[in-house]
């Protein structure tokens, strides 16, 4: 039921793990080597730069790898939902025939291979940057890090997250699984469309877009998370030059870029597929392409804008802790203010970009055949 093909679906969370390893593994690395000098820092400057230092690395573990790692969870459990809703007739006949919900559920552990997958490609990358990394870190006149390779921690940011995702599928498709035969064997009704054009039309496209966004609350959280995602990255990659380096922006700048229209077009394309038959039936009905792709995508625009709104603040106010409190007692540390340009730079492109992601999902659902209607899920 469960194969390898099925993991290949899975290359988001790859992605998203691959981004989380990547980050930890550089900063964990450089955390352990950093406590190892703590008793060759000498003077109060030199203290205070090794105390920020050891507060940024656990930081950027704790938020970045948190929030990667929390955003992979969701997608995984998303996943099993609509992979178990769309087998529901075969999985309704296997347990008629007498599998049990472990008996099934103990094969999607085979989506933990995604999550080692993403690992080991981030933790290469880490490696090979490693150098770079060590170099930028070390400009400073207080003290230097000398770079050791740990690998029995790169070992467990690898195998740790792939056991526990793995034991997650398991679990989460048994409880999805919980279910009568017969309420899986059941087909569930599609969106029933009205016909006409009239003012009952125009609240039905209405009531359409807001049931959309509704319905499956996860991919209004991946427009959402895409959105932040733009906005914090990219503003905070333009202060990240001027506070760090130049370096630091980039990676930041392309980490948040990668995750953000990889969410959106996942999310997106989701949506569209659990529609085909909603735009099938309007286009019997009499709808135009317009009006139904209208319906079914311009909901998530109110979503989109206000995780870029939240990421703005969110950025601002991590970078603002990072400076005033982490490195207030460091001389060399230069003011930080709320970053207008940025602000004016990444809006526009935002808005363009969504936009045009926007017009390709709906020129998708514009292709849908409208066989797709007697079509079983």
């Amino acid at each position: 039921m469960v194969t390898v093909k099925d993991t290949l679906k899975l290359f988001g969370i790859s992605i998203v793990i691959c981004c989380a390893a990547f980050v930890c593994t550089l900063f964990i690395n450089y955390r352990i080597d950093l406590a190892a000098i703590a008793g060759t820092v000498q003077g109060d400057q030199a203290q205070k730069l090794y105390d920020a230092q050891l507060s940024t690395s656990t930081v950027v573990c704790a938020v970045a790898g948190g929030c990667l790692i929390l955003t992979s969870v969701v997608m995984l459990l998303t996943y099993i939902r609509n992979f178990i809703d769309s087998r529901s007739k075969e999985l309704g006949i296997m347990k008629a025939l007498g599998w049990s919900d472990m008996g099934i559920a103990k094969h999607f552990g085979i989506f933990g291979m995604s999550v080692l997958a993403g690992a080991i490609i981030g933790i290469s990358a880490a490696a090979a940057y490693m150098p770079k990394f060590y170099e930028l870190q070390n400009k400073t006149d207080y003290f230097s890090v000398p770079r050791e390779m740990h690998y029995g921690a790169f070992a467990l940011l690898a195998l740790i997250p792939t056991a526990v995702f793995a034991a997650l599928a398991v679990l989460f498709a048994y409880r999805s699984l919980r279910k009568p035969v017969m309420k899986l064997l059941r087909e569930d009704p599609g969106s029933k469309v009205r016909n006409g054009k009239n003012d009952e039309a125009l609240c039905f496209t209405k009531e359409l877009r807001k049931d959309t966004v509704r319905s499956k609350r996860s991919l209004m959280f991946f427009v959402w998370f895409s959105a932040f995602c733009f906005s914090c990255n990219t503003q905070m990659s333009f202060s990240m030059t001027n506070l760090a380096s130049e370096t630091m922006g980039y990676m930041i700048l392309v980490i948040g870029l990668i995750i953000a229209y990889m969410m959106l077009i996942l999310a997106l394309s989701a949506v569209v597929r659990g529609n085909a038959k909603t735009a099938a039936m309007m286009r019997i009905f009499g709808y135009e392409d317009g009006e139904i792709s209208r319906s079914i995508l311009n909901g998530y625009r109110p979503v989109a804008l206000f995780g870029f709104i939240l990421g703005t603040g969110y950025q601002f106010g991590l970078l603002k802790i990072m400076v005033g409190v982490v490195f207030k007692d460091i001389d060399t540390t230069p003011e930080y203010d709320f970053d207008f340009k940025a602000l004016c730079i990444a809006l526009p492109v935002f808005i363009v970009s969504y936009e045009l992601v926007m017009l390709f999902f709906g020129s998708r659902i514009k292709k849908l055949p409208v066989k797709s209607v007697m079509l079983d899920n």
